[in-house]
């Protein structure tokens, strides 16, 4: 028999001997992270210190204007942002039983004028203690073992499956009409060159030369990726996705996204998104950029990138190590990734 965990306020699917749950935290001036809160995460990193609410209504701020300046009205719009946050349940006896695997952002975006609530992306922002793991112990360990950068051949192979059957189950499906749109920055390693396609919210479509390790990672999770610079942008963002990016989303909606993740990356990466000279026909970001512009909300880029390695740690220790034999069954149940 499977064990089972239900509480009412629970959103539950069993897969073999795994249950996932998810809840929700506003992402407003008041947020706060909680303790199981991945501390890398964007809006975690502005919510922290003297500073954490001038961070949080400016970021805000930014994100409503910018969603009215692709939709080209005046003030119209205002966005609600949720964090939703993903806990994974074994049922193998260990003492580690839950794990907060993912966190991703649900957005809302508000009609001012009429009152009316739409329905946004979920996705957006993606973090997972998982990934820290596998980018900052597994890819460091096989370095250190090659004497030289190597990826090994299963690398993201279990992030993908347990990320593939969460968004295949009804914790999901029953709580989310569409599939989620995860909406990073551009890889500093590749150049890009324009298409010539030009969407109305998008803006203009990029291909990258080659595919970066993010984007193999990615495709292990089901996601394919195109690449857009939206009007009034300086360069273009990256939006991982499955089914068909231009169909399945309004306007609206892809404008919800892109005020979100695009405010986000002007703070974090200013040197590419808040460049002085746009992205051209043919592009290769660097955060080696001096003409920039900062927006005055502080982010702490170097502490970010050190938590992503004590994260790490804490995922081998508290979730990989214990829970081994559980997941190594798991995945050569669930078998190869479909998508």
């Amino acid at each position: 028999m499977r064990k089972r965990h239900p509480t009412p306020s629970d959103w539950h699917v069993m897969t073999n001997d795994i249950t996932f749950s998810i809840t929700t935290t506003r992402f407003d001036e008041d947020y706060a992270p909680a303790e199981n809160s991945r501390v890398t995460t964007n809006f975690a990193n502005l919510a922290r210190g003297a500073g954490r609410r001038q961070n949080l209504r400016g970021a805000l701020s930014m994100m409503d204007r910018r969603v009215n300046e692709l939709l080209s009205v005046d003030a119209r719009y205002r966005l609600e942002l949720d964090i939703v946050s993903v806990q994974l349940q074994f049922s193998d006896g260990t003492d580690d039983e839950r794990f907060p695997v993912i966190e991703v952002l649900d957005v809302h975006i508000v009609d001012t004028e009429t009152g009316e609530r739409h329905a946004g992306i979920v996705g957006n922002n993606f973090s997972s203690y998982l990934r820290d793991y596998d980018f900052s112990v597994v890819l460091p360990a096989a370095k250190a073992a090659a004497g030289a950068f190597t990826v090994p051949d299963d690398f993201g192979d279990l992030h993908g499956k347990l990320f593939q059957h969460f968004l295949d189950s009804s914790a999901y499906r029953d709580r989310f009409p569409s599939s989620p749109v995860i909406c990073i920055s551009v890889s500093t390693s590749r150049t890009y060159h324009r298409t010539g396609v030009v969407h109305p919210v998008l803006g203009v479509e990029y291909v990258q030369d080659a595919f970066s390790l993010t984007d193999e990672y990615f495709a292990k999770m089901g996601l394919r990726v195109r690449y857009f610079m939206p009007r009034g942008s300086v360069a273009p963002l990256a939006f991982y996705f499955r089914g068909d990016l231009l169909a399945d989303y309004t306007d609206l909606q892809l404008a919800g996204t892109i005020a979100t993740m695009e405010t986000f990356q002007k703070i974090y990466r200013p040197e590419i998104y808040n460049a002085v000279v746009p992205a051209g026909e043919v592009y290769r970001p660097t955060l080696d950029q001096a003409e920039f512009v900062r927006t005055g909300i502080d982010y702490d880029r170097e502490e970010r990138s050190q938590l992503a390695v004590v994260q790490g740690r804490y995922a081998e220790e508290h979730f990989v190590k214990p829970h081994r034999a559980a997941l190594d069954a798991w995945s050569a149940n669930v078998g190869a990734v479909l998508r």
